[in-house]
Formats: C-alpha cells, structure tokens, sequence
C-alpha cells in the first residue's frame, strides 16, 4: 500500500493534459476519497500502473517528474515534521529510512557508498521492494523527482550534487531530465539514486527543533508498528515466493520460521490474522499482477497464483473485483 498524499496534484496534472481522473483512478479501482483524505491507503500496484497508464495514454513521458514538482515534503504526514526538526542532513535521512514504511512498506532510502568509488561522494537511494509490486518507470520518476526537489528545500541549494542515476532507460529526452535535476543523469543503473558529496551529510538545517523531533518520532512508534517486526510480514513473503511452485501449507512456512504450527496460528492472531487471509491476499497480489501487467494466457497465471484451474482463479477474481480476470485487463489496458 501507499498513502494517498502520493496523489497530491494528480487530479489538477490530469486535468491540464486533458484527461479524466477518475475514469483512470476508477480503471485501476482506486477510491476516489484517496483525492480528499491524505492519510488513506491504496494498492501501490494500482497507484503505480496508473501513473504509468496516464504517461502513455496522455502522451506525457515526464508526468512522473511533472507531478514531482507539485509535491512537497508535507506529502508525508507526520514523518515530514521529524525531518524537518532533525539538525543535519544525516540525521533527517536516518529518521526517513528508519520510518518510510509509514508512507509505503514498499519504499526505502538510504545512504550507502558511491556506486562509482568516490570515496568523498554517498549515494542518496531510493528503492522499491519489487517484491512487493512491479517495477513502474513513473513511479521511480515520481519518487526520485520529489527525492530531489525535498533535499533541495531542506539544505536550500545542491551544489554538492554529482549526478542522478535511474534503473531505466529514458522516458523522456536526455534534456529534459538536466533541465529538471541540473546535472548529469546516468540510465540503465542498478539503483535510483542521488550521488552527492559526503561533507552534505553534515549539513545543518536551520530549523533545527530537537522538542519537536522527539515528539514527531515518538508519535510515529506509538501509531505505527514497523512492518518487519510482524510475523505475518515474513509468512507473506514465504508464501509469495512458494505459490504456484508448491503446496500451500501452514507447516513447511512455520518450519521455515522455526515455529510450531500451532504457535505461528498464535502469532498471526495477536496480529489480527491467519495463515488463510494471508494466503488469499498472497494469491490475490499475484494474480492481479500477472493479469494487469503480462499478456500471460489466464491459464498460465491460474498455475503461477497457485489455482488448480483457470476456473477457480475466475471465481476468485470475481470475489476479489466483481469483474472476471478478461474484464480486469481489459479496463486495465483502457480497451472497452
């Protein structure tokens, strides 16, 4: 999932470019309150297919960093005031990488070495668990864009910025992006990221509160659990590597964890779930992935989300959509 202020200016960026928002938020089922109330989840699948949907559909290459330059560092609730409280550089992207969950599980930033072996230069990464939800140009636009334009607010000027290095190749012409980050910008990289000088770390920020940071974190580990402390976050992730290659079952994924059956069930009720929802929601995740985003026949993607047959992903979907998986691509693909 991510929250809703992801989508902050979609709706006004798609309106200028002649679309309709809603018929794009309703063929990807986005809720429409995720326009209203900022602090609502959606499916990052859905959000992140959207973004790529509007792009070509609107012939807009740059909507992703387009709809980066109507966003801000408010676009993150409660975790945008600890940034903004911390002292230095270092210390705000410690406070990001720790609580970017919160935003989307799926997301992470971080500092690590120079992919180039500068020693005097840190990457500033920005990554998707692909794990999670397929890989979308745009939305890796969207993000790194709005990466860029939250440490140019906070440190006021990026002169110790080297380049920008993206996964993909490009969407737009080559210029486009230097008009955007103001320096080079490197395609086809293992990782999306920001190369800046290392002394940036230190950078102090002048509205520096340590109060108000200390409240802002304290409010955020009360309110928000950390998703890789949750049992049910590892049987997810057991289950969306096995599904479709072997049965599923509640004792090979608690002996994987090194638990009792029994004691795993425990776990997952503590946690206001079972084993079964999980494995729906697994089997869910997948199916809708491979029908919205492959040409995969639908037998295909019955074996691959671990159905017996194309007709029980048929009743699935139905459940799951109230729509059958033809139906599902087709909106998906804009083809009425």
């Amino acid at each position: 999932m991510i929250r809703g202020a992801s989508l902050r200016g979609f709706a006004r960026l798609v309106d200028e470019l002649g679309g309709d928002p809603e018929e794009f938020m309703g063929r990807f089922a986005i809720p429409p309150e995720a326009l209203v109330s900022e602090e609502g989840l959606v499916p990052i699948t859905g959000h992140d297919l959207m973004l790529d949907a509007v792009a070509r559909d609107l012939r807009c290459p740059d909507f992703g960093l387009r709809l980066a330059c109507g966003q801000d560092l408010g676009i993150l609730g409660r975790l945008a005031l600890a940034i903004q409280a911390s002292s230095t550089v270092a210390e705000a992207l410690e406070c990001a990488s720790r609580f970017m969950f919160v935003h989307s599980p799926a997301l992470s930033v971080g500092v690590e070495p120079d992919p180039r072996g500068r020693r005097e230069v840190v990457a500033l990464t920005y990554r998707k668990d692909l794990r999670e939800s397929p890989y979308s140009p745009q939305a890796m636009e969207l993000g790194i864009g709005l990466f860029h334009r939250v440490a140019l607010a906070l440190v006021g000027s990026l002169a110790g910025l080297r380049s920008v290095e993206l996964p993909h190749q490009p969407l737009s012409p080559v210029s486009r992006y230097i008009e955007f980050f103001g320096v080079d910008v490197k395609f086809g990289c293992p990782t999306a990221a920001l190369r800046v000088e290392r002394r940036m770390l230190e950078k102090e920020f002048r509205g520096a509160d340590a109060a108000i940071r200390r409240l802002a974190l304290d409010y955020l580990t009360r309110h928000h659990t950390d998703p890789e402390r949750l049992v049910s976050t590892h049987v997810r992730r057991a289950l969306a590597g096995s599904v479709g290659t072997t049965p599923a079952a509640i004792g090979p994924v608690a002996r994987l964890l090194a638990m009792h059956p029994r004691t795993l069930q425990r776990r997952l009720a503590a946690e206001s779930t079972g084993f079964e929802e999980i494995l729906d929601a697994v089997r869910r995740d997948l199916a809708l992935r491979y029908i919205t985003t492959t040409d995969l026949a639908l037998g295909q993607v019955a074996a691959m989300a671990g159905f017996a047959d194309q007709s029980g992903l048929s009743h699935a979907v139905r459940r799951w959509t109230g729509s059958s998986p033809s139906e599902v691509r087709c909106r998906v693909q804009g083809i009425s």
